[in-house]
């Protein structure tokens, strides 16, 4: 389909005639005397006779050619182009950003598999989280892992392939011994910084007990949730050991009601993917449908038109003065 994208240039194409009908050409009438002997006179003054003011006439040919190119450069101004069939895409309308807890707590081999077989806890962990993230296809996610700093291992992105992969190379301690809970809110929040998504969502996995963060968990939750942000958190391990090892359930619960989420607890392999199932049912895979046309510009053809007619007559006006010139 053909489309004009300023059709408004075509209220132009009568201008020329306007000018002409308003603004005709500029006549005088002198008085002058008439010499049946005019040749005689000349030759007496011993002079040359030279042609006057000529007007020169324009041919039917001439006035077609002006015309063809002034519709055509009109026809360029209103700027043809061909639109293509609607081209519809989908895109995600929330962000999430998986943050997973690598400490070295994460080492302990506690966590038990729905087959009853006992596992390193991050393994546990890695395969649940493999499999929330398969199901989220078309969504665009972050992945953060943390220990005693925190770190962006894939900024936000619709490739959840390549989060998969990454996440599956994790080890414990990448990121240190201790827990940076904190930071770890923190990066999250500088990561939705580059989101112009307004719906922004953080899934914070942690076994530990904040002990090395700049920054508060408590102060960091308070930012996110002026920034629109929504957490769910989600403690692993074992509540009832001493120091670093213990799941700090307090915290983790504070984080999530201060910014509108939800605090779950998983013991097992089975309990952790109940609670991602839960949070995919409290967060579904929001998306948002975007309708285009492709569309291609034209308005070089009709210019491209208007010179060739140009030229064309420019040549063909030249000839005929030259012919008329070696005429005898």
């Amino acid at each position: 389909m053909i489309s004009l994208g300023f059709p408004w240039a075509l209220l132009a194409l009568p201008l020329p005639v306007l000018v002409w009908w308003l603004i005709p050409p500029h006549k005088e009438q002198v008085p002058a005397l008439r010499f049946p002997f005019f040749r005689r006179i000349v030759d007496a003054a011993g002079s040359d006779a030279a042609s006057g003011a000529v007007v020169m006439r324009r041919s039917v040919l001439q006035m077609i050619a002006a015309a063809l190119v002034w519709v055509l450069v009109i026809l360029a101004m209103a700027r043809p182009e061909r639109v293509g069939a609607p081209i519809e895409q989908t895109r995600a309308a929330r962000d999430v950003v998986l943050a997973i807890d690598i400490s070295g707590s994460m080492d302990a081999r506690d966590f038990h598999t729905p087959d009853g077989a006992v596992e390193q806890r991050l393994q546990g962990v890695r395969e649940v989280v493999d499999g929330f993230i398969a199901g989220r296809d078309g969504d665009r996610m972050a992945l953060i892992v943390f220990g005693s700093r925190a770190y962006v291992q894939a900024p936000l992105t619709e490739d959840l392939q390549t989060i998969r992969d990454l996440l599956a190379q994790t080890q414990v301690g990448m990121a240190g011994p201790h827990t940076a809970l904190g930071d770890s809110i923190g990066l999250a929040i500088r990561t939705f910084e580059a989101s112009d998504i307004k719906q922004r969502l953080l899934i914070l996995l942690s076994d530990g007990t904040d002990t090395v963060s700049r920054m508060s968990p408590v102060n960091a939750a308070e930012i996110a949730r002026d920034r629109s942000i929504e957490i769910y958190t989600i403690g692993v391990g074992d509540p009832k050991a001493t120091g670093e090892d213990k799941v700090d359930l307090k915290t983790l619960q504070d984080i999530a009601s201060r910014t509108g989420g939800q605090y779950f607890f998983a013991e097992d392999g089975a309990g952790l993917r109940d609670v991602y199932k839960r949070i995919d049912e409290l967060a579904p895979r929001q998306t948002e449908a975007l309708s285009y046309r492709p569309r291609q510009a034209l308005a070089w053809l009709p210019l491209l038109l208007a010179t060739l007619i140009g030229l064309t007559m420019t040549g063909w006006l030249a000839l005929m003065t030259r012919r008329r010139r070696v005429r005898p």
